[in-house]
C-alpha cells in the first residue's frame, strides 16, 4: 500500500486524470455507503440525545454526603477550565483558520467534529453492567444511557450513570485529535527510522505507543485526579488494585486499539490526502456542501466503528466478569452515582450477585432478601408433559 502511494505521487496530474476518467462509473460509490452508515449512526445518536434532554433523566446526579478532597476539587476544576477554553481554540485552529486560508475543510477539521460526536459511545461500556463511574461532583445532567435502546444497567433519574459533559465533549473532540496527531508523528518517525518497516510494522508501533500513552494519561493522571474510576476492574489485572484509582491494564489494550485505528485512518491516505473511506468522492456528482457532508459522515462512520468494535464490544465481556467494588470507592458517594451503597437499598455490583437488569429485575437487598419491584412476578416451574 505504501509503495502504491509512493508511485502515485510520482505520476503527473494528466496521467492521474486520464486514469480516473478511464475507470468505470458506477452509480453507487463506497464513500456513499460509508456516508449512509454514518448518517444512520448520527440519526440514532440525535434521537437518543433529544429524548434525554426532553425526558426525566436530564437532571443532576448529586455527589452525596461525601466531599472530594481539596486537591481533587482543584485538579478537576482546573482541568475542566483548560478543556473548555481549548474547544473554541481548536475549532478556530482546525476548522476556521484552514477555511479562511484555503477555502477547504481539512481532514483534521472533519476528525474534530467526528471525535466530538463519538463521545456518545463513552458510557456504553456499562451497557450490560456498571463497572465504570464518573465523579458526580462535577457538573452533570445525568446521561443519555437510559434512553439507549436495550440498555440494561440499573438507573433512574438522579441515580444513574453520569457524563460530565463540559469535560467529555471537548476531551473527545480535540483531545482525541491531538492524541491522533501525536500517534501519526510516531508512525512517521518509525517510517523514517526503519524505511522498510511496512504497514504491519507501523500498526504494531502505533499500537504499542497508544497502550503506553493510555497508561500514562488515564492510569497516572486522569484517574488519580478523580475524574472517573473503574470499580468493577478485575483486580488481579489492575495496577493500584483496591484504590479508588485502580486501573485495569486491559483498558490500555482496549482504548489503545481504538486510538491506533484512528491514527491509521489519518495516516494512511492516498495521493490526494484522502482516507480510505473517502475514496471515490471525486466521482460523486454533487455540490460542495453535499460532497463535504458525504465526506464527514463517511469519516464519522469509520471512527464510530473503531470505537464500537475495538472497545465497546469487548468491554461487555469485562463488564460481565467485573470484580467486587473496592471499599475505597464505595465509601466515596461522589463515585457511586447513587446507583448503590449507603442509603440506596442496593448492594454495589459483585461477582456473588446476579446482574441487575433494570427496573423490572429482582435484586438482593443489603439484608440478603430478594426484592421484587412492583408489578414484577417470579417465573414459575412448569411441570413436564408426561405421557399417560
Amino acid at each position: 500500500m505504501m509503495q502504491l502511494v509512493s508511485r502515485r505521487k510520482t505520476e503527473t496530474p494528466e496521467i492521474r486524470t486520464e486514469s480516473l476518467d478511464a475507470q468505470p462509473q458506477s452509480s453507487f460509490k463506497p464513500v456513499q455507503g460509508w456516508a449512509l452508515l454514518g448518517g444512520a449512526i448520527l440519526a440514532v445518536q440525535l434521537y437518543v440525545w433529544a429524548k434525554w434532554v426532553t425526558g426525566p433523566y436530564f437532571v443532576r446526579v448529586p455527589s452525596g454526603p461525601s466531599d472530594p478532597p481539596t486537591f481533587m476539587k482543584i485538579a478537576l476544576l482546573t482541568w475542566t477550565t483548560v478543556v473548555v477554553i481549548g474547544l473554541p481554540v481548536s475549532i478556530y485552529f482546525f476548522i476556521i483558520g484552514p477555511w479562511r486560508r484555503e477555502r477547504r475543510i481539512t481532514t483534521d477539521g472533519m476528525l474534530l467534529g467526528a471525535f466530538g460526536l463519538m463521545s456518545f459511545q463513552d458510557p456504553m461500556l456499562n451497557y450490560l453492567n456498571t463497572w465504570c463511574t464518573y465523579n458526580s461532583w462535577l457538573f452533570n445532567r445525568g446521561s443519555w444511557v437510559q434512553d439507549v435502546p436495550g440498555w440494561l444497567s440499573w438507573g433512574k433519574p438522579g441515580q444513574m450513570m453520569v457524563e460530565p459533559v463540559l469535560m467529555i465533549l471537548p476531551g473527545y473532540s480535540y483531545g482525541v485529535l491531538l492524541c491522533t496527531i501525536l500517534g501519526c508523528w510516531v508512525m512517521r518517525r518509525a517510517k523514517s527510522r526503519w524505511p522498510s518497516i511496512g504497514i504491519p510494522g507501523l500498526l504494531a508501533v502505533v499500537f504499542v505507543f497508544t497502550i503506553f500513552f493510555d497508561v500514562v494519561i488515564e492510569g497516572l493522571f486522569l484517574m488519580p485526579m478523580g475524574l472517573f474510576t473503574y470499580p468493577g476492574a478485575i483486580q488481579p489485572l489492575s495496577i493500584f488494585s483496591g484504590r479508588y484509582h485502580q486501573y485495569p491494564i486491559y483498558e490500555a489494550a482496549l482504548w489503545g486499539s481504538v486510538q491506533a485505528g484512528l491514527c491509521s485512518l489519518r495516516f494512511f491516505t492516498d495521493d490526494r490526502g484522502r482516507t480510505f473511506v473517502e475514496r471515490g468522492l471525486e466521482r460523486v456528482r454533487a455540490g460542495f456542501v453535499k460532497q463535504q457532508s458525504i465526506r464527514f459522515l463517511a469519516i464519522f462512520a469509520a471512527c464510530s466503528l473503531f470505537f464500537f468494535l475495538f472497545y465497546n464490544v469487548p468491554a461487555q465481556w469485562f463488564a460481565m466478569h467485573a470484580g467486587p467494588w473496592p471499599l475505597d470507592i464505595q465509601k466515596r458517594s461522589y463515585f457511586t452515582m447513587g446507583i448503590c451503597g449507603e442509603g440506596t437499598g442496593r448492594l454495589c455490583p459483585h461477582p456473588s450477585l446476579p446482574v441487575d437488569r433494570g427496573e423490572a429485575s429482582a435484586y438482593i437487598s443489603p439484608e440478603g432478601a430478594v426484592i421484587l419491584p412492583d408489578g414484577t412476578e417470579l417465573p414459575r416451574i412448569v411441570p413436564f408433559d408426561r405421557a399417560k
